[in-house]
């Protein structure tokens, strides 16, 4: 489907409006000594730099360095405009003009290195305080009957077991026989262990270095003791 193109007032005004502000700093431009393509990268700096503090204000919020660069470019534009309406002798211009728009590049660029680089500041709203719970109505009172007490149970004595029969303690497991060869063979390795280590073998290497069981370890222990 196509659809008529109906031109914006609006749009059209700002059109108008930026050729005219583009051209007069145009001309402040040239007769200030900045001839050929210079003269035409004027107006676009002061624009780029006026649209750059418009938008860090529409992005971020007021600040006050955006509002700063703001109206700088917006006097470099109104300023120029004025300028070249016949209150300044272009043919001949002063030597502040001539010192302001050499300054501009430099000015200019610092100040959309500020824009572009410096974080916005946002306040610190301070600790959070809770707020103090308002006290809770009191429940209306609810009347109850009275009811007559009801009489405690008397203790009941404990009843106390009789201790049960201490159980006989049991015999010690007789020890095992242990050959005589088997004894000396310890012996030599309990000696040889001493010698090494400087401490005497127990029972559980003794019983890795002879691979005998525990019990009959535990006896030959008991024999080297």
């Amino acid at each position: 489907m196509n659809r008529s193109i109906r031109p914006d007032a609006v749009l059209v005004q700002a059109v108008i409006a930026g050729a005219l502000s583009f051209a007069h700093l145009h001309d402040l431009a040239a007769a200030a000594g900045q001839d050929g393509w210079k003269a035409w990268a004027y107006p676009i700096s002061v624009d780029l730099l006026l649209v750059a503090a418009w938008r860090r204000l529409r992005s971020e919020g007021p600040s006050r360095l955006a509002w700063c660069w703001f109206l700088i470019a917006l006097v470099a534009s109104l300023g120029a405009n004025v300028a070249t309406a016949g209150f300044l002798d272009l043919a001949h211009p002063p030597a502040w003009l001539r010192f302001g728009v050499a300054g501009w590049p430099a000015l200019a660029f610092l100040g959309g290195t500020l824009l572009a680089h410096t974080a916005h500041a946002v306040e610190d709203p301070g600790p959070v305080v809770p707020a103090e719970s308002a006290p809770a109505e009191s429940a209306p009172a609810v009347e109850t009957e009275r009811v007559a007490p009801i009489p405690e149970p008397e203790p009941v004595p404990a009843v106390v077991p009789d201790p049960a029969p201490a159980l006989p303690a049991a015999d010690p497991a007789p020890s095992l026989p242990v050959p005589a060869p088997l004894v000396d063979h310890a012996r030599k390795v309990a000696d040889e262990h001493r010698t090494r280590t400087g401490t005497p073998i127990d029972t559980d290497t003794l019983r890795a270095r002879l691979g005998v069981p525990a019990p009959m370890a535990d006896a030959i222990a008991a024999q080297l003791a």
